[in-house]
């Protein structure tokens, strides 16, 4: 997550990955000073102000007061005290203890000599605080960090009426201004589309009255009131100087007075050369200038102008920075007598670009799209169409699976092995090497862009997957993988996409460009939509993915990897492509559709349904990895008669093991484990699990599945070492016994009973007992649903 004024160029809009979402959300165990071991100690004014729990239970009320869900809270070490730190990132129920909560992580980042941010909107789960996670916002707010602060304020009182609160974030402005914060408290939080609608008010509140733009975004955090604010020896609290928490405004009421509200005294919306004192620039644009001041303005204050407007459009993505310079250039040659000199030209475009970024931060930069806009529209006769007997364009990967210039998606749900069946098939395509029956013309040059694995993780998966010695040396030079990206994209991103394929291919394009996921990757447009708003998806497809194409190569393929939603069983039959997640355009748009599901969660074998846009229907294959591999079956293995009856039994199987792991867990609670013989006998003709045999054989399918594993010791409990092949039965988050857990600092109750870990597991290829490599971590063997 990112932060408000005091450290914008300090660290990336996203949480660090070294914060685990699985720890406790209320969980401030695990708080270390992260710092060196110097001699120095951290010059810090001891006397300082210190956290005040009634104005951060004031701030948390007004920002959080009706919204539900988790409060992404981040801590880093404030500039200019000496030392560095790490930040850390912690996720708070907004519920009545949230102050209490938020006051105690307060003090610890205080002692720390640490700021304290929260982003102003609710989450749905730990780890979350992308803008898209944003689900609830129940305020409007303007950071002000600039110019003649109160001024500003009295303008915004003026036209939007009183604040609910204004917190002075600690930090002065050059003149000698508080910079502030200025929150207005809306009548019930905005969810869904209304999250937008907040963030736009943001922005166009901001440039209104001169306040920082990065609160156009949803994730954008902000000081907590009520901390402690550190910046260069000084040590100062985030303070409330005006509260009015009973003055709420409804959402559509407040709009209309944002858009009525003129810019403040000072605040000019136009760009710089449009102003008073210079040339307009639609003027200067169609007006020659000659040398020697004859004319209103001179050749230096109208090229200036000229340069500026162009730099503006390229800055926003209106242009590309070839239009850009075109435009320069075409200036030059007509308005100016006489002419500059290129290099004069380049130099001074050059100087006034950087000036434009110090000034409004990096660029939106447009791609060119490699495919030129037609000037009349193709169209063909029957007969035109019928004599064509030239050669079919050759197939990227046959028969019709992904053609020259075509779209891909391959779908499936988490886990399934969509990824590893993704990079097996890739890596095959890269090698020339048929994979499944779907077979590329050569070896084909691959650029992987994923954003779900990271690098070490990568290459570890590369290694885990079972590829033939001869493919993955045929394809260590023409296949090339990113690791996990942050990135959305985006014009500024496909610019770097861009950048890195052409790097990575420098000699010819790509054949194929893979995106792994579009979630993680995706962005919505001007109005920030979802996957499932269908004006969102056409945005993507169309500006983004298509231009990304087309600047590389029209001819080139392209594979989006997206998820898919739950669907009964009878729908999956009916149409299994319903279940990608998000828009229906996306179906609309694809050449090529691929899902991957297991039609049975006891059957490891899973179905791969395909629907081809430029080519003959193919028949589902039924696929599975045979020592590591991934192999195609003979469909006359899937069940065909009895599938009723077959789905019966499969859901009375759900229910045994359901029943098998929640007795387990009940039981370590009260004090009591077993082995597989003696869970067996003591559970007999209960909770409908049969007999002694059926139960063990139930143990014995949900060990091989990673369901259960094993403690061989448990010593430390009073329990004898058992002579169990295996062990004493363990389930996922087993805790002994029901003496309290109580946080050392806080005093907080943090669970209840001894978290029992195992100490082996059952191999699903061997059948024997191999020890877990690391008791913390529950894995499932791979392509087992948890």
């Amino acid at each position: 997550m990112a932060h408000d004024e005091d450290h914008k160029d300090d660290c990336p809009q996203t949480p660090s990955d070294d914060t685990s979402s699985e720890t406790p959300k209320e969980n401030l165990v695990h708080f270390n000073p992260w710092r060196d071991f110097n001699d120095a100690a951290p010059q810090i004014d001891v006397f300082g102000d210190e956290p005040d729990p009634g104005r951060i239970a004031e701030f948390m009320d007004v920002v959080f007061g009706y919204c539900d869900g988790l409060i992404p809270v981040r801590s880093f070490i404030d500039k200019g005290q000496g030392f560095d730190g790490r930040p850390h990132n912690i996720w708070i129920e907004a519920d009545s203890s949230v102050a209490d909560k938020m006051t105690t992580f307060a003090n610890w980042a205080a002692r720390e000599g640490a700021a304290v941010y929260v982003i102003p909107g609710t989450v749905a789960e730990p780890g979350q605080a992308k803008a898209d996670d944003v689900q609830q916002m129940q305020t409007v707010v303007v950071d002000i960090d600039t110019g003649d602060i109160a001024a500003k304020r009295a303008h915004l009182e003026r036209h939007l009426g009183p604040p609910s609160m204004v917190v002075e974030s600690g930090g002065v402005t050059p003149e000698g201004q508080h910079k502030a914060h200025v929150w207005w408290k809306l009548t019930e939080p905005a969810e869904g589309s209304d999250i937008a609608r907040v963030t736009r008010l943001r922005g166009d509140i901001a440039a209104k009255a001169g306040g920082d733009m990065h609160f156009r975004s949803a994730h954008q955090p902000i000081r907590v009131a009520g901390s402690v604010y550190y910046k260069n020896t000084l040590k100062t609290q985030v303070r409330i100087v005006a509260l009015n928490a009973e003055m709420e405004r409804d959402l559509g009421e407040f709009t209309e007075a944002v858009t009525d509200m003129p810019p403040a005294p000072g605040v000019s919306l136009q760009p710089d050369f449009a102003a008073p004192d210079k040339p307009a620039v639609d003027d200067v644009l169609v007006t020659p200038v000659r040398e020697s001041a004859q004319d209103d303005w001179s050749r230096f204050e109208g090229a200036s102008a000229a340069i500026g407007y162009f730099i503006r459009m390229v800055h926003e993505g209106r242009m590309s920075k070839d239009e850009g310079w075109e435009g320069i250039c075409g200036y030059n040659a007509a308005m100016l007598r006489p002419q500059w000199t290129v290099e004069r030209l380049k130099r001074e475009s050059e100087r006034l670009w950087a000036r434009h970024v110090d000034k409004y931060g990096p660029p939106l930069v447009r791609l060119d799209s490699a495919a030129p806009v037609p000037d009349e529209m193709p169209a063909f006769t029957l007969g035109a169409l019928l004599d064509d007997t030239s050669p079919m364009p050759e197939d990227i990967i046959a028969p019709r699976v992904l053609t020259p210039g075509g779209l891909l998606v391959l779908g499936g749900a988490p886990k399934v092995g969509k990824s590893d069946l993704l990079i097996s098939w890739l890596v095959h395509m890269a090698a020339g090497q048929p994979f499944l029956g779907f077979t590329p013309p050569r070896p084909l040059r691959i650029f992987y862009l994923q954003a779900e694995i990271q690098y070490h993780y990568l290459r570890e998966r590369l290694r885990q997957i079972a590829l033939p010695p001869e493919v993955l040396a045929a394809a260590r030079d023409t296949f090339v993988a990113t690791p996990k990206l942050k990135m959305l994209l985006d014009a500024e991103g496909s610019m770097q996409v861009a950048t890195a394929v052409r790097r990575a291919f420098p000699d010819a394009p790509p054949d194929i460009l893979c995106v792994d996921p579009i979630r993680n990757l995706f962005d919505g447009g001007p109005d920030g939509g979802g996957e499932n708003d269908n004006t969102a998806m056409m945005f993507f497809l169309k500006d983004r993915v298509e231009v990304l194409r087309d600047h590389i190569d029209p001819d080139c393929g392209v594979i989006l990897v997206h998820h898919t939603r739950k669907l009964s069983k009878h729908q999956v039959k009916e149409d299994p492509f319903l279940a990608l997640s998000g828009a229906s355009a996306l179906r609309g748009f694809y050449t090529s559709g691929l899902i991957l599901h297991r039609p049975d969660e006891e059957n490891p074998q899973r179905k791969l349904e395909i629907e081809l846009r430029n080519g003959p229907a193919l028949e589902p294959k039924i696929v599975d990895k045979v020592n590591g591999e991934w192999v195609e079956l003979n469909p006359m293995n899937e069940r065909l008669v009895r599938q009723e009856t077959g789905a019966k039994h499969d859901a009375e199987r759900d229910r045994k093991r359901d029943v098998i792991l929640r007795l387990l867990f009940d039981e370590a609670a009260e004090g009591r484990v077993y082995t597989s013989t003696q869970f067996g006998a003591g559970f007999e003709n209960q909770h409908g699990l049969g007999s002694e045999f059926t139960i063990r054989q139930r143990i014995n399918v949900l060990a091989s599945k990673g369901f259960v594993k094993f403690r061989r010791d448990l010593a430390e409990h009073g329990f004898p070492a058992t002579k169990s092949h295996f062990g004493y039965l363990c389930v996922e988050g087993m805790r002994f016994g029901r003496d309290p857990v109580v946080d050392p600092e806080t005093g907080e109750v943090l669970a209840e009973g001894e978290l029992v870990l195992p100490s082996h597991f059952k191999c699903p290829h061997s059948g024997r007992a191999r020890e877990v490599e690391n008791p913390a971590v529950w894995v499932f063997p791979e392509g087992v649903d948890e």
